[in-house]
């Protein structure tokens, strides 16, 4: 199987929760993924996830968690950090490197602050602490287009504020297919998961981190705002802090050495 990539499920709580791994490395690295886990779980996608991320799978072994499949309303990211803790016992994960992008990082955040013995080390990659005023008006702007039933303008608006315009000049013909590939039956995953996001503050608890932390952001993110890594960077300890210049919420796509500057911080 290319790059033992597999994928699988773990009973959590009242639900089951899709996961997909990959690599043959000594150490685990945990992935978290971002809001657009709300559209459409990792559920399938093992061998297209192995291949995006195949530098880890040399000295990691690689899960990727969706949040679980049925979530009530009013869920927080504290309760799915808890849902990840259940799964990463089922599967016999005892420590690992937490790798966390925007509601991952999130939820990464109380993985950290709840249950530090799990953590190695922890990146937390274009993410936020706090309900900011960015974070409130542009998922606030996706809730009323999800609950519109308006996937095409949400995943249009979703690029156009997560990518930089030299991207965005490569992509923008695809524009017309938006609308056709992918919508979920329902988006009542995404609206709950979305709710989450504006309700997270972890911001006076971060000092209780103290795990080795890599905080990563850009500059230019229109979605949780250009201040939210040097925010939780200075209320961490002993953090590191990288800002990529004029690369936004998307840096952890379109920045050539991410994959590279993740993989050195885990390696010291």
């Amino acid at each position: 199987m290319f790059y033992h990539a597999r994928n699988g499920s773990v009973h959590v709580g009242d639900s089951r929760m899709d996961y997909i791994c990959f690599g043959k490395g000594s150490r685990k690295l945990v992935m978290l993924p971002g809001l657009g886990d709300g559209l459409t779980t990792v559920k399938g996608k093992a061998l297209v996830f192995a291949a995006m991320y195949r530098a880890y799978a040399r000295e990691f072994t690689v899960y990727m968690f969706s949040r679980k499949n049925k979530l009530r309303e009013g869920y927080t990211t504290r309760e799915m950090a808890e849902d990840q803790v259940q799964a990463m016992a089922a599967l016999g994960i005892s420590k690992a490197d937490i790798l966390g992008i925007s509601q991952g990082g999130m939820i990464a955040q109380y993985l950290a602050i709840d249950h530090p013995k799990l953590v190695n080390k922890l990146v937390l990659a274009v993410t936020a602490a706090e309900p900011n005023e960015t974070v409130k008006k542009v998922v606030g702007g996706w809730i009323k287009m999800a609950e519109q039933g308006n996937y095409k303008g949400l995943m249009i608006d979703t690029a156009e504020k997560t990518y930089s315009e030299n991207y965005l000049k490569k992509y923008r013909r695809f524009y017309p297919l938006l609308g056709k590939i992918g919508k979920p039956k329902s988006f009542e995953r995404f609206l709950i998961q979305a709710a989450a996001c504006i309700s997270h503050n972890a911001q006076g608890e971060l000092h209780k981190i103290t795990c080795p932390v890599l905080v990563i952001g850009g500059d230019c993110d229109r979605i949780v705002g250009s201040g939210s890594a040097p925010g939780i960077a200075d209320k961490i300890d002993g953090s590191e802090l990288f800002v990529y210049p004029g690369l936004g919420h998307g840096a952890y796509e379109e920045a050539k050495d991410f994959t590279e500057r993740v993989l050195d911080f885990l390696a010291r």
